[in-house]
């Protein structure tokens, strides 16, 4: 029997098979629809009784070789891609739930995430109840019985608060709750929820897993018995991941264990810098010695990832002032880019929370998100050195 490979390799070696042409790199099949070679094989292909293209918005040989890579290096049975990390959120809680039930979710999540909870679904008899990462002895009184679905996120985004994920698979299978985590921070490379009892993951491919700013897109991995629910939900509703995009993300996955690795060796040394630094309150970062929740990073995480977050000394108006002295960094709100980017999270992506909400996840006034790039480490010091010496 052949050996496993690596995920290094299974991220470079997994491969649409080529054509008559012998291309070494997969070319991109940028077309709408597909021919059949007769009546019956129509109708066969429709009837799921032969594997084929049909239509680009149910598959394509790009979405299908992308979504390959991601269940190998996720340890999933199969996939979906969809148009955006929000889409892949969205089709997992409407493709999974109906009017009813009820989702007990971590507080912790992404600002768009909470919209979904508390904005969308309700308007479908879909309701949700937030449990304290911080006090996890609380989560199991929470459950009720019309409660269908475990929802986390981990690290959380932004303040890189960490959830026990073998505790929460335990609680998930003792109640028959469907378990699902949102893992864009760490990626497979870092960390394999599956491993540790979850039936579904999510990703934004839009951050590290493209990596380089270019293109929108999203990804769920898991258990064949929820992906056939979730399939059917893309396909009939119509989030579909472009050809385009696809084979944009799984040519970055090529390259994935390789950037992770130089994030994390630069995420290290910002936090370390920041953790001494005299006008910074705290900082937060899976593997800093500082962090609360070490022990728990390094019990399922490889590495503590690509973002770093801190506390500057003086609210609102000095991390305002902080990221308009930036020179070099990025401003933006995305994550996962080779360029290192600073992030006010408070007036951006988590503006839309109350401040009640904010701070009941640590989102302060003066909170600073850094999703450390590639540039050299020294360079990305010496500017948030000099825009700290206000």
């Amino acid at each position: 029997m052949a050996k496993k490979r690596k995920v290094e390799t299974d991220s470079i070696r997994i491969q649409t098979p080529v054509s008559r042409q012998r291309e070494h790199s997969v070319p991109l099949y940028m077309t709408s629809g597909f021919t059949f070679e007769s009546a019956e094989h129509a109708r066969a292909l429709f009837a799921n009784e032969l594997e084929g293209n049909v239509y680009s918005r149910y598959s394509n040989p790009n979405t299908d070789e992308f979504i390959k890579k991601i269940c190998t290096l996720e340890g999933a049975e199969s996939g979906v891609a969809t148009a955006s990390g929000m889409a892949a959120i969205f089709v997992t809680l409407a493709g999974l739930l109906k009017q009813g039930d009820h989702i007990l979710a971590s507080r912790s999540l992404f600002g768009s995430s909470h919209q979904i909870l508390s904005q969308v679904l309700p308007r479908w008899g879909i309701s949700f109840t937030y449990a304290d990462i911080h006090n996890t002895e609380s989560w199991e009184s929470l459950i009720q019985e019309n409660t269908r679905m475990l929802f986390l996120e981990t690290p959380s985004n932004p303040g890189l608060d960490l959830i026990d994920l073998a505790w929460a698979g335990k609680l998930a299978k003792a109640h028959n709750l469907i378990y699902a985590v949102d893992n864009c921070f760490a990626t497979p490379c870092l960390q394999r929820p599956i491993e540790f009892g979850a039936d579904i993951v999510q990703h934004s491919a839009t951050k590290f897993i493209d990596g380089q700013g270019r293109a929108i897109g999203g990804v769920i991995a898991g258990r064949e018995e929820f992906i056939e629910d979730l399939r059917f939900f893309a396909r009939h509703t119509g989030p579909a991941m472009s050809p385009f995009n696809a084979w944009l993300f799984s040519k970055s996955l090529e390259t994935l264990p390789v950037r992770m690795d130089r994030h994390c060796d630069n995420a290290e040394i910002i936090a370390d810098f920041l953790g001494d630094h005299k006008k910074v309150n705290y900082v937060k970062y899976p593997f800093h010695k500082d962090h609360p929740q070490k022990s728990l990073a390094r019990k399922q995480m490889k590495r503590g990832g690509g973002v770093v977050c801190f506390e500057i000394d003086g609210g609102y108006e000095k991390s305002k002032l902080f990221i308009d002295r930036i020179e070099m960094l990025s401003r933006s709100a995305n994550l996962g880019d080779t360029r290192t980017i600073v992030t006010h999270p408070a007036s951006t992506t988590h503006s839309k929370l109350s401040d009640e909400e904010r701070e009941a996840v640590g989102i302060t006034p003066g909170l600073i998100r850094i999703a450390v790039g590639l540039e050299n480490s020294d360079d990305i010091l010496l500017d948030i050195e000099q825009a700290l010496s206000y």
